[in-house]
């Protein structure tokens, strides 16, 4: 079997097998196959597409280039979520506490932030003494006691993954569908779970600008899951405006704090909801969406959802008295207004304007290793819909100095425009893929 018989065949648009796709993944792994080789593969790729089977043949290749995490103790009752990415989404700091709170393990292995799409761990590490590199024997041993797991993605599973998305990104090849579905999923079945909830988002602050486009990528990351043997449910959510108020690490915390005592922008509450209730009907604890979003929403209103994040932060290490008192979480010294010239009603919020805003003032990374403010951010203070007086406030920037602020002042500015006339809401969710009430999984 060579390489270059490979890259010929998905040139010509032929469908690989499993054994010329494992020997492919491998050798690139090793290093026996040459990046340039990889390079016209994935072009390839890009150009012609992959079928279902090759995209889940692929994805199982990866998983299985390094370590694998076996949950098999638990039962197949292990859920997972995982977002591709937006602005001001803190929505596992919620969802994952309550869906324990239920009843359900949850095992997560969650990212940092790089661009403008903010990561789950950089907001844990906002908590002093949250520990975010569980080992292997830590991570299911916490699992059995506690219920709940968040912790940093381990360089040991699926190092395929890590190699072929490095070639992708200087090789104008990212794009591709069929390598994203198998990224994702490949990290996801890695780390062992049974179930997986999918939050897909689109718009101006998501990676999927276009609907279509992220219907597809829903429905291949769906189709992997359950020719893997997975459960896997994927929402389609919007992301043109950024998602609740806080955009920012400690800033996102704290408003994650706050929903979890039953406080907090309409929209986040929504997010949370659902997306707690859609792992509930995977991990058999909910029948369908409404019994789901009751045993989601009572979590938090009797305090259990609440008392499981504390649980969870005092296990990884973490100071729980900044639960209490999120105003002893890291807080920048100085803090702008942005207000309305005109008056009007918000016909749009830029998600991406305002997640690169938070990337200049130090809120995230312009590369894998720069260092973040914990403290900076911004405070989305409308929403697309709403009616806006001139001298109303448009965004609290919070910074470290004056010239932070300056430079972002035009961008945040121009992020939102006003129309003369009455700006319908967008939906919170545009659909939901792979759901099936009668037969959820």
């Amino acid at each position: 079997m060579r390489a270059v018989d490979i890259i010929i065949k998905t040139r010509d648009k032929e469908e690989l097998s499993k054994q010329e796709i494992d020997y492919l993944i491998k050798n690139f792994t090793s290093g026996d196959i040459p990046d340039y080789q990889m390079s016209a593969w994935a072009m390839a790729v890009l150009l012609n597409g992959m079928t279902d089977q090759e995209i889940t043949d692929l994805t199982l290749a990866m998983a299985a280039s390094g370590d694998r995490l076996d949950l098999s103790e638990f039962g197949g009752r292990v859920v997972d979520k995982h977002s591709t990415g937006g602005v001001g989404d803190k929505t596992t700091l919620v969802v994952a506490p309550v869906v324990a709170a239920c009843g359900l393990p949850v095992g997560k292995m969650s990212g940092r932030g790089l661009g403008f799409s903010g990561g789950t761990i950089d907001k844990l590490e906002s908590i002093p003494g949250f520990k975010t590199d569980l080992s292997t024997e830590e991570f299911i041993s916490q699992l059995r006691e506690h219920g709940i797991v968040l912790t940093g993605q381990s360089v040991d599973l699926a190092p395929a993954d890590g190699k072929l998305y490095a070639l992708r990104d200087v090789t104008g090849t990212v794009q591709s569908i069929p390598l994203i579905a198998s990224s994702v999923m490949s990290k996801k079945i890695a780390s062992g779970a049974d179930a997986i909830a999918l939050d897909v988002k689109v718009g101006r602050g998501a990676f999927m600008k276009d609907l279509e486009q992220a219907r597809d990528l829903a429905e291949v990351m769906v189709s992997i899951g359950k020719l893997s043997g997975r459960r896997v449910i994927a929402v389609l959510s919007q992301m043109d405006q950024p998602l609740g108020v806080a955009v920012g690490n400690a800033l996102e915390l704290k408003e994650a704090i706050e929903m979890l005592n039953g406080v907090g922008p309409e929209d986040f509450h929504a997010h949370c909801i659902d997306l707690s209730a859609y792992m509930l009907i995977l991990g058999g604890e909910a029948a369908d969406l409404e019994t789901g979003r009751k045993m989601a929403q009572a979590a938090i209103d009797n305090g259990t959802a609440l008392l499981k994040f504390k649980e969870l932060i005092e296990v990884q290490h973490g100071d729980v008295g900044v639960i209490d008192h999120p105003e002893t979480l890291p807080v920048a010294p100085l803090i702008y207004q942005i207000e309305a010239e005109t008056s009007g009603w918000v016909k749009v919020v830029d998600a991406q304007e305002v997640g690169e805003s938070s990337i200049e003032i130090g809120a995230g990374r312009a590369r894998k290793g720069d260092v973040i403010d914990l403290a900076v951010g911004i405070m989305v203070r409308v929403k697309i819909g709403d009616y806006v007086e001139a001298g109303e406030t448009l965004f609290d920037v919070h910074v470290s100095d004056r010239s932070s602020f300056d430079t972002v002042f035009q961008k945040l500015k121009g992020a939102v425009e006003l129309s003369d006339e009455p700006v319908e809401p967008p939906p919170y969710f545009w659909d939901v893929i792979g759901l099936d009430e009668k037969n959820p999984v």
